[in-house]
């Protein structure tokens, strides 16, 4: 078959695949529609289920009688212009494919008035021919979609709905998480003529938590924490249950990012993780959570039915959601009363908030709050997220530089007595005083085989083992006063059989002595990791853990030594990296050097200098 390009029609017919799914994806892009264009009542009327009819009236900006055609045809919106709106997306709706996608498997009518305008006009299109018929007709500013016969030209999609009941329960759902969202929005829903949700507009913290009970039911709200948790461009507010309000199944998660319905993973596990200590895995977490982020920073265009986000930081974002609902749960605040609440609504901004001046339809769509004086930063790569928790980078010593340094010069120009110096005195950085005069110094010649270094006093020769000394290391950093510690990204749950759990309680003393920071919850046979040494970040920790946890020790040397043993260390295959590292447990060992003389291997090279 030779390759050609598929008619106007098929294509739409091939889009309305992806993007009507059924009644429910009809009703939800025709409300986002009615969002985006200012609206502030929005009536939805449906008939058996979405199947016979679908209508949704708005009090919106309308549109004029010279884009009504233009509405219907595919790639056509009024949301963005140019590729900069595609990168920060406020609106709901930007693809321009929905009317054109559910005009081709239906009878569509839509009818709408401007402001400027003294009637209002009607575009009427049926089936997959598309062709459109423009009339006068009799409606108020705003604008009326109905959607009848909804799949009439696709049988094979139409038998697959399901009951009228099952469809409007959809149908219903999707009404309420945009109604949770938009606070400042009138919805009524009506089903075969008869009223079933009516949502009044919340233009208080009082009315804004009588619409969350409405929806989300008032056990949740007497069981529910606020969040109000901010950091530079990140956004985090809404409420989370607290733990003993557990439920059986996922039926009470309400996610947004920037005003939009989300089922976000990255979100979903943070939540979840937070969740962690305190609820079974066969039990789910209640929330309403609202994200806001700079629309840069998110990736919208990522799925046709726009479920789907992609962050372009997302251990950024799963870390600050992580902590804002961890705090929240270990406060000691008393349930959600309405005048705990913020009083900051929680909704997109309103739609005499102007991005351009391009035209009345893109402003509605939002104001990108982060171009403001506050958000002035010309570089994403100026912000900076601090969370509380500790966070380590790497630390290169400038004695190790200077060492690398030295490996830059020629031998005549460097020190006869000593190859590596400290930045901060005249001193070998590899100095044994105790074994040697005070002008002798060791010199670091070579590193042999990625294995020892070769080192040099005066005529005699010494090998030094890496591995050992990286051991030398790790045992002296652990011996510390004060062990630097780093928070986990991901807290580490441990279940516990009853012999760990024996084992347990001799050894919890042993891993808070070297940096460890657990939470036990022996309630559950379960331990959490919250903090690990700096020092071992890059080990495998679980299985650390679990192998001290088979077997008893008498004392805290007899289990760091099975520590050691668990330890994996890095390969060092570069000279100056050697040489660091050497300077590192030099620093470490300050005064009493005799653990590292015994590491040093004499080389006699006698019998190959004898005559």
């Amino acid at each position: 078959m030779a390759i050609q390009i598929l008619p106007p029609q098929l294509a739409n017919q091939i889009a309305a695949g992806e993007v009507v799914e059924r009644p429910a994806s009809v009703v939800k892009e025709l409300v986002e529609n009615s969002l985006d264009a200012g609206a502030t009542r929005i009536q939805i009327d449906i008939e058996q289920g979405g199947a016979s009819l679908i209508r949704v009236r708005d009090n919106g900006f309308g549109i004029p009688k010279t884009e009504l055609a233009l509405a219907l045809a595919r790639h056509a919106t009024s949301k963005i212009l140019c590729l900069e709106d595609l990168e920060a997306i406020l609106s709901l709706g930007f693809r321009g494919e929905a009317l054109a996608s559910i005009s081709s498997v239906s009878r569509f009518t839509l009818t709408s008035r401007t402001a400027e305008q003294s009637e209002a006009w009607q575009v009427y299109a049926q089936g997959r021919d598309m062709e459109t018929t423009i009339q006068p007709a009799s409606h108020p500013v705003g604008t009326t979609v109905e959607v009848a016969n909804l799949f009439f030209n696709t049988p094979a999609r139409r038998k697959f709905l399901r009951t009228d009941k099952t469809e409007f329960a959809h149908i219903d759902e999707v009404i309420r998480r945009i109604a949770l969202a938009k606070p400042h929005v009138t919805f009524s829903l009506s089903h075969n003529n008869k009223l079933i949700r009516q949502y009044k507009n919340a233009n208080n913290a009082e009315q804004q938590l009588k619409r969350i009970a409405a929806i989300c039911g008032n056990d949740f709200i007497q069981n529910a924490l606020h969040i109000d948790w901010k950091h530079e461009e990140l956004y985090l507010s809404g409420w989370v249950a607290l733990p003993q309000f557990t439920r059986p199944q996922n039926d009470l998660a309400y996610s947004y990012v920037n005003g939009r319905m989300v089922r976000d993973k990255v979100i979903t596990h943070a939540i979840r993780q937070a969740y962690n200590e305190y609820l079974h895995t066969e039990q789910y977490p209640a929330f309403v959570l609202f994200l806001e982020l700079n629309p840069n920073d998110v990736d919208v265009n990522v799925h046709p039915t726009k479920h789907e986000v992609r962050f372009h930081q997302s251990r950024l974002i799963h870390d600050f959601i992580y902590q804002g609902i961890v705090n929240a749960l270990q406060t000691d605040d008393l349930p959600l009363e309405p005048s705990h609440s913020s009083s900051r609504q929680i909704a997109e901004p309103a739609p005499e908030w102007h991005i351009s001046p391009v035209d009345s339809n893109r402003a509605a769509a939002g104001k990108n709050i982060f171009t403001s004086s506050s958000y002035s930063s010309n570089s994403s790569s100026s912000r900076k997220f601090e969370p509380r928790f500790s966070t380590h980078k790497p630390y290169i010593p400038q004695h190790a530089q200077t060492a690398y340094g030295e490996l830059l010069k020629t031998e005549d120009s460097a020190p006869p007595t000593c190859a590596v110096e400290s930045s901060t005195t005249t001193k070998s950085a590899v100095d044994f005083s105790s074994d040697f005069t005070e002008h002798q110094h060791l010199r670091a010649l070579s590193l042999i085989a990625n294995k020892a270094l070769l080192l040099q006093q005066s005529q005699q020769l010494y090998l030094l083992p890496i591995k050992p000394l990286q051991q030398l290391k790790l045992q002296l950093t652990l011996q510390q006063d004060t062990i630097a510690q780093q928070a986990l990204l991901i807290p580490l749950a441990i279940r516990l059989d009853p012999q760990q759990q024996t084992y347990w309680q001799q050894q919890k003393h042993y891993f808070a002595q070297i940096g460890f920071q657990f939470h036990e919850n022996l309630a559950q046979q379960r331990i959490t990791l919250n903090n690990v040494p700096i020092c071992l970040r890059q080990q495998n920790i679980q299985k650390c853990i679990v192998s001290l946890l088979a077997q008893s020790y008498e004392n805290l040397s007899s289990f760091l030594t099975a520590l050691y043993e668990q330890i994996i260390f890095d390969p060092i295959e570069v000279y100056a990296e050697a040489v660091s590292l050497l300077n590192e447990v030099e620093q470490l060992i300050k005064t009493e050097r005799a653990q590292l003389n015994t590491l040093l291997i004499p080389i006699d090279l006698s019998a190959y200098l004898s005559e």
